[in-house]
């Protein structure tokens, strides 16, 4: 089966069969009865690209409510740290977060259930994100955790001088701060 679990519940890579030859590769990045017999019931219905330069961080954010979000991301261009946090009411590891390098290379896809706030940093020249959301994005449940929170203590592998954030990134509250509506 090409998931593994991580140690946070319902958070999974997933590491596709690749086919490579001398003419390049193929692989199925998704595939909904691979997902399924992986215990992945989400229905996707939402592609996201986003291109950046390195030193970009995105993040972190997450979608309230009726809104929320499962994402299945990947870097298919160049090479990113994603990370997620947790940010589930009640969950035995709330607050904790999670990183994986995703990159053209090693082909790794992250399964993110709903309920964790999301972001990457771009660790090569530039990088193309993808992500695919299994529910619609909807501006009024946006919700935000600033990245650098230090009492999440994320290693984003970016020198602090060449981190890039998006002026509306710099204003999210912390962790301790944030009021997500569930």
């Amino acid at each position: 089966m090409p998931f593994f679990d991580t140690e946070i519940e319902g958070l999974k890579i997933f590491e596709p069969r690749v086919f490579e030859d001398d003419r390049g590769f193929f692989y199925e990045s998704y595939n909904q009865n691979i997902f399924k017999a992986g215990g992945i019931e989400a229905t996707f219905v939402q592609d996201n690209r986003a291109k950046s330069s390195f030193g970009v961080v995105r993040g972190l954010h997450y979608q309230c409510g009726i809104f929320a979000q499962a994402k299945l991301v990947s870097a298919p261009q160049g090479e990113v740290l994603d990370v997620v946090v947790d940010i589930r009411p009640g969950s035995p590891t709330f607050g904790r977060s999670f990183s994986i390098i995703l990159s053209e290379s090693n082909k790794k896809q992250l399964f993110i259930p709903r309920g964790f706030a999301h972001g990457y940093s771009v660790l090569s020249e530039e990088a193309v994100f993808y992500y695919k959301c299994d529910n619609f994005y909807n501006k009024p449940s946006e919700g935000g955790i600033h990245c650098l929170d230090q009492s999440l203590n994320i290693d984003w592998k970016i020198p602090a001088d060449k981190a890039l954030l998006s002026e509306k990134d710099k204003l999210l509250p912390g962790l301790g701060d944030h009021i997500p509506v569930w």
